[in-house]
């Protein structure tokens, strides 16, 4: 059994209103609630919640997101379905299990992404989601805590467990039942709201014939220069689904205090990854200081953490920079440091980017320009020789690169079509009551959806 704790960073309804003279029939007023009940109904069912002009956006699921409740124990676990999207929730002090299903030839990867809530909770730097995968005997394949850290307000944050395959290993090594477990843990000052998870697995088969068994040493460890040209202008996603696509050079995006951003970064076997980001200064009367104002955090393509770091701001420029990290390499794995083996497989690499609501309150509540530097070192190597099928497993670029393009286009197009079409049932109903003196959906108590 391999326990590995955190990488730590450096660093509302509708009621009837009384009819009044003028008014519809009541079959046509019958009608046209059913409409906008039924628009209603789809839009506050599309992809993602809708918000309130100028209020950070939140944590977006995919179109098609399985609904899941966690067991208490082994016996009441749902099966999960690999490459699938889940969403759930947990309260403090809640441990659910999730039962896998898993063959005696490919390793496995569970993660949990855990959505604090709601917006201005009360979190402290322990709290935390602990997520492992067991067997069928209640052993401990592999486990990993994750806390909130010193960026202490609701942000989404990531744990993963693996469950390898490997002839030196004697236990978590049979085809059979598996299950996955996330635990919660919270301090007793902390605000009691659920939490959200974004659940899922998937598995890499094991590679063919022999090679080597230890990780690789000596890569390059300088920093590079900064990216040369001007910066390119993007705005992250509000979470892995819908992550904005990153490539080498400079990018910049404006972030609100208290929001999070996310970017993926797609890297094929063998490339290196340097990463910075730096809040730009502002021109503000206000003066302060906050510790903790910028939070970078770097994924695997699994959700597994790899690096992290954070910079404090004052008004003036202020930058972070993650270490420098090995580059992709499939035998990354039998590295004993957790930031090394999670450089094990190619793919897209997420970056998440915080903003401490703190500096909205020290220095106004306005979006602040954050720039990004990347820069993506080495030749790409041979893909390792799997034992089987490996589609996600291939060239890091196309296959992603499509796949976030879908989602996107189903969120922009099928939300978009939807909001339309329930504002503008919406508005005739609105002015049809406004007419008739009556008051409009909008005063009975309709309001955003949850945060997650």
């Amino acid at each position: 059994m391999r326990t590995r704790t955190g990488t730590k960073a450096r660093h509302g309804g509708y009621r009837a209103s009384t009819p009044v003279a003028g008014a519809a029939p009541p079959h046509l007023r019958a009608a046209r609630a059913a409409a906008l009940a039924g628009a209603l109904c789809v839009l506050l069912a599309a992809p993602g919640p809708v918000f309130a002009a100028g209020t950070p956006s939140s944590y977006r699921f995919p179109e098609g997101v399985r609904n899941v409740s966690g067991g208490g124990q082994e016996t009441d676990a749902p099966a999960l379905a690999a490459d699938t999207a889940y969403r759930s929730v947990i309260k403090p002090g809640g441990k659910l299990y999730f039962r896998l299903v898993l063959d005696d030839k490919k390793e496995a990867y569970a993660s949990a992404v855990a959505l604090p809530g709601p917006a201005g909770a009360k979190l402290a730097y322990g709290d935390s989601v602990r997520v492992s995968i067991q067997d069928a005997d209640g052993e401990t394949c592999d486990a990993q805590r994750r806390s909130i850290g010193s960026a202490q307000y609701p942000h989404p944050f990531a744990a993963y467990a693996y469950r390898a395959v490997r002839p030196s290993l004697s236990t978590c090594q049979e085809p059979g039942s598996y299950y996955m477990v996330v635990e919660r843990e919270s301090d007793p000052g902390s605000t009691t709201a659920d939490w959200g998870l974004d659940l899922r697995y998937s598995t890499e088969p094991t590679r063919a014939g022999t090679g080597p068994g230890t990780a690789p040493s000596g890569w390059p460890s300088a920093s590079p220069a900064p990216p040369a040209g001007a910066p390119r202008r993007v705005h992250g996603g509000t979470g892995f689904h819908d992550a904005a696509e990153l490539s080498d050079g400079q990018w910049k995006d404006a972030v609100r205090p208290g929001e999070t951003l996310f970017f993926r970064v797609p890297l094929d076997w063998g490339r290196q990854l340097f990463v910075s980001g730096g809040l730009d200064a502002v021109t503000t009367a206000r003066t302060g200081y906050v510790g903790t104002a910028l939070s970078l955090q770097l994924y695997n393509p699994e959700r597994g953490p790899v690096a992290g770091a954070s910079a404090p701001y004052d008004g003036r420029s202020k930058e972070a920079s993650l270490d420098p990290l090995a580059p992709v390499a499939y035998e990354n794995r039998y590295a004993p440091s957790d930031e090394t083996s999670a450089m094990r497989i190619n793919g897209p690499y997420y970056l998440a980017v915080s903003l401490s609501p703190e500096v909205g309150q020290t220095f106004g509540d306005a979006p602040y320009d954050v720039t990004l530097k990347l820069t993506v070192r080495g030749a790409k190597a041979p893909a390792p020789a799997y034992a089987g099928p490996a589609p996600d497993f291939g060239p890091a670029g196309p296959a992603a690169g499509a796949a976030s393009m879908k989602l996107l286009a189903a969120l922009g197009i099928g939300s978009g079509t939807v909001l339309l079409a329930g504002l503008g049932v919406w508005t005739v109903v609105t002015r049809r009551r406004a007419a008739a003196g009556a008051p409009g959906p909008g005063s009975q108590g309709f309001g955003p959806p949850g945060p997650w």
